[in-house]
């Protein structure tokens, strides 16, 4: 119920509310994501995307992305306005300095998030060149959970010299992220001090979903008791220091909104971020596709696509129905993170607020 949250935390809520309605209408732009490849590396357990060494659909050119970014450039204020390059895995791209030369001449800071199979001194030095600024490198677990979710014996050890690469870059913007699961649950302390030791400040976890590859592996899914467990070992963590650690950004957690990460829960895809996907579809979250596409920039304006779709991201009134119709705390999450929910029939197919329920009810039973 309500009246279960304190007080105070309520009236943060109610504010935000009002602030995540506010940003809605205005709809700046502030992060756009390329999907510059499907092709990786690796064979991730968890890849949403289903990637592989060679994908059926074609990189994009570098010229036809800078084509879409220069489509909005007088709606955006470039300074203000974070472009990432994702995949895949961007690094086996050989020309990102390419495009990211062609960013930084138009005044868009750029980075990108990276399994850290490719990222050697030289190339590093090379992206930084061309005005590289922030890298996400993820680090699933210490070496036996990171190398058996990645799916390669060398991931970890490459994701680790490209964490140490990264530690000494004076004013490079850099974080780590890590895939909580059943594998690695238990060693998240551990993982903690590793981390500090190789100089990382930001450390972000998430939790997987059983969608795309995920939902084939059973191990990648936290019981309700361990998915409870995580929240409280983030809150204790966070209060101990020694690192910036926050949850990801999907998901209404109740009693712990304000404890477990810096922001209160807020999906702004098509809010403040847009992504164009691999083959020109115009999307938000990258990990949104099919039916919440709302236009292809082969075809389609960027600028105007942002300017006047995106009503289902803008107007989430559609998302009360199912397990959301008759929940106390929709005016809060607005059904969920995006990604979280059926693209056929648009139904929510998890609810961090109910299995956090769930975990605790199970602890008190």
């Amino acid at each position: 119920m309500i009246a279960d949250i304190p007080l105070r935390k309520k009236i943060a809520l109610e504010l935000f509310r009002k602030y995540r309605h506010n940003a809605a209408k205005i709809h700046q732009l502030n992060y756009l994501f390329w999907e510059c490849t499907l092709r990786c590396n690796l064979n991730c357990l968890h890849c949403g995307s289903d990637c592989k060494k060679e994908a059926v659909v074609k990189d994009m050119p570098v010229d036809d992305f800078i084509a879409a970014v220069d489509d909005v450039s007088d709606i955006v204020d470039p300074h203000q306005t974070m472009i990432v390059f994702t995949g895949g895995e961007p690094l086996v791209r050989q020309d990102l300095e390419i495009c990211g030369q062609k960013l930084y001449d138009r005044g868009f800071p750029w980075g990108m998030v990276s399994n850290g199979m490719g990222l050697n001194e030289q190339r590093l030095q090379s992206l930084l060149q061309a005005g590289l600024r922030a890298v996400t490198i993820s680090l699933d677990g210490m070496e036996a959970a990171h190398n058996w979710l990645r799916g390669n014996k060398n991931s970890f050890k490459n994701a680790v010299r490209a964490i140490e690469l990264l530690a000494k870059i004076p004013d490079l913007k850099f974080d780590v992220v890590t895939c909580a699961n059943q594998k690695n649950l238990k060693e998240l302390g551990t993982l903690k001090s590793f981390l500090m030791e190789k100089g990382v400040s930001e450390w972000r976890i998430f939790t997987v979903f059983p969608i795309g590859r995920a939902k084939r592996y059973d191990d990648l899914q936290l019981t309700s008791i361990q998915f409870k467990s995580l929240f409280d070992f983030i809150k204790a963590e966070r209060k101990s220091g020694g690192i910036q650690l926050n949850y990801g950004c999907e998901g209404f957690l109740g009693n712990y909104e304000g404890e477990v990460r810096d922001d209160l829960f807020f999906c702004r895809a098509g809010i403040n971020v847009a992504s164009v996907l691999v083959d020109g579809s115009i999307s938000a979250c990258p990990n949104l596709r099919a039916n919440f596409t709302q236009g292809n920039i082969y075809q389609d304006s960027l600028k105007d696509c942002w300017q006047n779709r995106y009503d289902k991201f803008r107007d989430r009134s559609w998302t009360k129905k199912g397990v959301c119709a008759s929940c106390d705390y929709f005016r809060y999450c607005e059904g969920n993170g995006l990604h979280l929910r059926d693209e056929k029939n648009e139904d929510l197919l998890f609810c961090h607020f109910k299995r956090i329920q769930e975990g605790e009810n199970s602890i008190n039973t």
